[in-house]
């Protein structure tokens, strides 16, 4: 039985940390054992932690796990406290006897969003990052939670989605967004995702394709106008080398501009993350791995049409309307 979340990946778990009040919050997803990761990073405004051990020209090509934190750059504070949740946990590379974990980290700018920002001297990301570590198991919420929580898009409410598909040869692939667009994820001014033609099983609403196309643009009008960024993680239980995971975030990457318009603008920070857990041999390298790459775009562009479909609206004012509070039946 299928949960159609990442965690349908084996060996894969996702903890939330979530503060309403706040407006933001953490996801963290958790690796049993290390997995091969990599990382395509399009989007022209990035703020990255640790993930340069992601590159294919270093020595490391394994991670423990991966932060999708809200926050912007102060959000980058909750990698802290995820480690020191797996080192509690005795999760981690050892290096000259220390147990280090290794968790790279994408931020989403939610700061506009009306919640309370006044914390004082110290973030509020560091106990996040721990307690959604330590929230981490198979079954996780969607919508208005973790690093979905502040998110929002030009249209409506952003949130936190996920979805799953299996292969013709029987990998499994996953993928997990947090969607702050600038642009939008439904078309024009109706209740239509841009992801339509990829859903399954009325996962969003199945409301299908609009009859006409309205593909104007569409930006937040919030201040900061064009911030955003959407941080997503797609993986897979096929065994990959560090090569074949890059190749499959860059072809992952796609889904994010199938479901978002406009994807990777200037002033945003979109990041797709990739990891292969290795429980299934590669058998035909060359086709199993293109396969993969098309269904992990397909995945990731119906993971953040269920962030937006799940979404709620924050309990302040003023906040942005969710989906289910413009258009649900």
């Amino acid at each position: 039985m299928t949960r159609n979340l990442i965690t349908d990946v084996a060996g894969i778990s996702v903890g939330h940390a979530t503060d309403l009040a706040l407006g933001s919050g953490v996801t963290a997803i958790v690796f049993d054992r290390p997995a091969v990761g990599a990382a395509s990073t399009r989007g022209g405004a990035p703020a990255q932690r640790d993930t340069s051990v992601l590159d294919l020209h270093t020595t490391l090509t394994e991670v423990n796990g991966f932060l999708l934190s809200g926050g912007s750059g102060f959000g980058l504070d909750a990698t802290t406290g995820a480690q020191a949740a797996l080192r509690e946990r005795g999760v981690g590379m050892l290096f000259a006897g220390q147990l280090l974990p290794i968790v790279p980290t994408a931020i989403l700018f939610d700061l506009a969003n009306g919640g309370n920002k006044d914390w004082g001297r110290y973030t509020p990301y560091r106990e996040l990052g721990f307690a959604a570590v330590m929230a981490a198991t198979e079954n996780f919420a969607l919508g208005t939670v973790g690093a979905g929580t502040g998110a929002t898009t030009a249209t409506c409410k952003g949130g936190l989605g996920s979805a799953s598909a299996v292969t013709s040869t029987g990998h499994t692939v996953g993928a997990i967004a947090a969607v702050n667009a600038v642009g939008s994820v439904t078309v024009g001014e109706g209740p239509h995702f841009w992801s339509a033609p990829f859903e399954r099983n009325a996962e969003f609403g199945g409301r299908g394709l609009p009859q006409h196309f309205d593909i104007s643009l569409r930006l937040k009008n919030q201040p900061p106008r064009a911030t955003a960024t959407t941080i997503a993680l797609v993986a897979t239980d096929a065994t990959l080398t560090q090569p074949q995971t890059a190749r499959l975030a860059t072809m992952a990457d796609d889904g994010l501009a199938r479901a978002i318009h406009p994807a990777h603008a200037p002033m945003d920070g979109d990041t797709v993350f990739a990891a292969s857990t290795g429980r299934r041999t590669l058998e035909n390298p060359a086709p199993d791995l293109t396969e993969l790459g098309h269904v992990a775009g397909i995945v990731l562009a119906r993971a953040i049409a269920r962030a937006i479909f799940h979404a709620t609206r924050l309990p302040y004012l003023p906040s942005m309307p969710a989906w289910s509070d413009r258009w649900a039946r």
